[in-house]
């Protein structure tokens, strides 16, 4: 497991390099930094490989406070990340326009279109594989995406 000391030097490293994702995997942990869509830094890290991710806001380190662990409801929580299946461009609403299929907050049902790849002048449109909460946007209207990159994460209902 890192102390905090070691995931204070990664965040500082992110940081200077003006990386927008950074992942570590090792043994006993996984950690994740990243920024939303609002530009703020968002990391994961594990209580243990098959725990859920504890959301520790690095912006705002407790002085000499180790990391926290996972509270009870947080090791309840499962993220469901949502794929690009193809190459080609993202569009969060039907038209120019139009209001966006979910907006992060929103709650979702399986089958529920989240958003539209455009690829060779076809419009796929991308749905929501669990019921659940969307928690993040990875990628803006009208951004190009490839095959595999994330576009949501969605936080499963229990």
């Amino acid at each position: 497991m890192m102390n905090f000391d070691e995931i204070k030097q990664i965040l500082n490293l992110v940081r200077e390099h003006e990386l927008a994702e950074f992942e570590l995997e090792g043994e006993a942990f996984k950690l994740r930094v990243r920024k939303n869509p609002a530009g703020q830094w968002v990391t994961a890290m594990p209580a243990a490989p098959a725990a859920a991710p504890a959301m520790l806001p690095p912006a705002a380190p407790v002085p000499g406070a180790a990391a926290p662990a996972a509270s009870p409801a947080a090791e309840d929580i499962d993220l469901a990340v949502v794929k690009s299946p193809i190459v080609g461009t993202f569009y969060r609403a039907p038209e120019p326009g139009a209001r966006s299929f979910v907006e992060i907050g929103d709650r979702v049902k399986k089958g529920q279109v989240l958003c539209i790849i455009e690829a060779m002048k076809l419009m796929n449109e991308i749905e929501a594989e669990v019921d659940g909460e969307v928690t993040n946007a990875y990628v803006e209207n009208g951004q190009p995406v490839q095959y595999g990159e994330r576009l949501f994460a969605i936080r499963v209902n229990r």
